[in-house]
């Protein structure tokens, strides 16, 4: 597997992890369950984790990505800029997490504080990944990328086969 494959492999852990987590903590909040706030502590803990290798596999990705056709580079950085934002929301997330499941009963104010930047932090991983999904989607991207792929595309001759 190439740094591309990893990168593609490993950020979507992050992004639903967080996601879940908050969902979770939700939930817990709700049903005032401890188990379940502790649970989804765990799960924003590993999502910050594996946000890590994530990040950090995103300029070798990069490498192999800005050759191909259709790849814009000025997306790419805007992903890269997002992503280091997302990274930083998501690391303070996990040590607010991380923190709440060692301090458990006496500090139950780390719970909310984990939800808030989990929520941050889930926004910021979502527009992350948009942003990377446009890398190589033209269909999603707003700037007119697609349109112009679409008319290339248009320009080229169908295959004609015979079915006889």
């Amino acid at each position: 597997m190439n740094p591309a494959h990893w990168h593609l492999l490993l950020n979507h852990i992050p992004v639903i992890g967080t996601f879940l987590g908050v969902l979770l903590l939700l939930y817990g909040l709700a049903r005032k369950s401890d188990e379940v706030k502790q649970a989804s502590l765990g799960i924003l803990v590993m999502a910050a984790v594996v946000a890590i290798p994530a990040f950090l596999t995103g300029e070798p990705a990069e490498e192999i990505a800005e050759h191909l056709p259709g790849v814009s580079h000025a997306v790419i950085e805007r992903h890269e800029d997002i992503a280091k934002i997302a990274l930083i929301l998501m690391s303070l997330t996990g040590i607010i997490a991380l923190v709440g499941l060692f301090l458990r009963q006496r500090a139950q104010w780390l719970v909310p504080m984990a939800l808030v930047f989990g929520l941050i932090s889930a926004g910021a991983m979502g527009y992350a990944a948009n942003l990377g999904g446009q890398v190589r989607h033209t269909e999603i991207r707003s700037d007119g990328a697609a349109a112009s792929t679409s008319a290339i595309e248009g320009q080229r001759k169908p295959e004609h086969k015979d079915d006889h």
